[in-house]
C-alpha cells in the first residue's frame, strides 16, 4: 500500500500537480518546489498571498546542499541535537520556484523524519512544498478529519494512508539563521 501511494504521488508531482499528504508534523499540501506552475496552484488553493513564503521538505543533507547557497555549520549541529521536527530558515535559497522564498531570498527547509515523506522525496529527487492543509488564515488541521472537504476537492491527489492516526506533533519549531551565524527563534 505504501508503494502504491508513493507511486501515485510521484505521478502527480511529475505532472505539476498538488497532493494532500501526511508529514512528520501535520497534514500538508505539497507540490514540486521547483515548478512555478505547481507552486502557483498551492497559492491558489490556499488563497495565500505571494508575499508569504512556503516551507520546503528535502530528503537529506545532500539534497539540502542543492537548494541553499551555504549550510552554516551551526545548522548541521542543530539538526544533530534537536530530535523533534525542526525547520531551519537559511539566508540564501537557490534553484526553487518563484514565490517559494521570502522577499529577502531566505527559505525554510526541513528534513522530515517520516517514512512516507522521506521515501517520496528521495524517489522524486526534488524538494516538495509542505504547507499546512488549510485555507490561509484558518487553523492547521491536526488530523485528516479536520481538513476541509472543500480543500480536499481542490488537490489533484490525496494520500490514502494514515487517515485514522492522531498526529502527536504540531507544526515544527522554526529557527532562522542569519548571514552572521545568529540564531533567531521564530516558533
Amino acid at each position: 500500500m505504501l508503494a502504491h501511494e508513493i507511486n501515485a504521488c510521484l505521478n502527480v508531482l511529475q505532472n505539476k500537480g498538488t497532493i494532500l499528504y501526511p508529514t512528520d508534523t501535520i497534514w500538508g499540501l505539497g507540490c514540486n518546489a521547483v515548478s512555478d506552475t505547481a507552486v502557483e496552484k498551492i497559492f491558489r488553493i490556499k488563497g495565500r498571498e505571494h508575499t508569504k513564503s512556503l516551507l520546503v521538505l528535502v530528503s537529506d543533507i545532500e539534497m539540502l546542499r542543492q537548494y541553499v547557497k551555504d549550510i552554516p555549520p551551526i545548522a548541521l549541529e542543530l539538526m544533530a541535537q534537536i530530535h523533534t521536527p525542526l525547520t531551519i530558515i537559511y539566508p540564501q535559497a537557490i534553484g526553487l520556484a518563484k514565490h517559494v522564498t521570502a522577499s529577502d531570498g531566505s527559505i525554510g527547509i526541513r528534513i522530515p523524519k517520516h517514512e512516507f515523506c522521506t521515501k517520496l522525496i528521495q524517489l522524486f529527487g526534488k524538494p516538495i512544498i509542505s504547507t499546512s492543509a488549510n485555507f490561509s488564515g484558518e487553523p492547521s488541521p491536526q488530523n485528516f478529519e479536520d481538513i476541509s472537504d472543500k480543500l480536499k476537492k481542490e488537490v489533484d491527489y490525496t494520500v490514502n494512508l494514515f487517515h485514522d492516526i492522531q498526529i502527536k506533533n504540531s507544526a515544527s519549531s522554526i529557527l532562522k539563521l542569519t548571514s552572521d551565524n545568529q540564531i533567531i527563534k521564530i516558533r
